[in-house]
């Protein structure tokens, strides 16, 4: 029973609304963790098919917060932003957006969660 549930908990953090965006945002920020967001569309093929890599992603750098925005659900979020393609990957460090990636390009966006990471990691004592 306890990896069944292990297996259906995920890292991403779907977000539901622009209150539930600054609530994370302010926390993450408070804390010291780059956040990485997934603005993705459920019509979108090319998102859809990012979401398990975007899973892999989150269990593999654990202090990094990875959160999910479909546009269509919380529009402010994607507005604010100037989300205008899915997939797009926002990368963001002290409250502030430090990259944007628009497609789907799994090696690409590794490398550029790796660069936030280590840019990071400066950080730590």
């Amino acid at each position: 029973m306890e990896s069944q549930d292990q297996e259906n908990k995920t890292r991403v953090v779907k977000i539901q609304s622009k209150d539930s965006w600054e609530s994370y945002l302010s926390q993450a920020t408070n804390q010291g963790y780059p956040i990485v967001t997934h603005f993705t569309a459920s019509w979108c093929m090319p998102s859809v098919v990012m979401n398990p890599f975007f899973e892999e992603l989150a269990s593999t750098y654990q202090d990094v917060l990875f959160l999910t925005v479909d546009v269509d659900d919380v529009k402010e979020v994607a507005t604010k932003y100037e989300i205008k393609a899915m997939p797009t990957f926002l990368l963001m460090k002290e409250g502030a957006q430090v990259d944007k990636l628009i497609g789907a390009n799994p090696d690409e966006i590794k490398k550029r969660i790796e660069g936030l990471v280590q840019s990071c990691s400066v950080y730590v004592a």
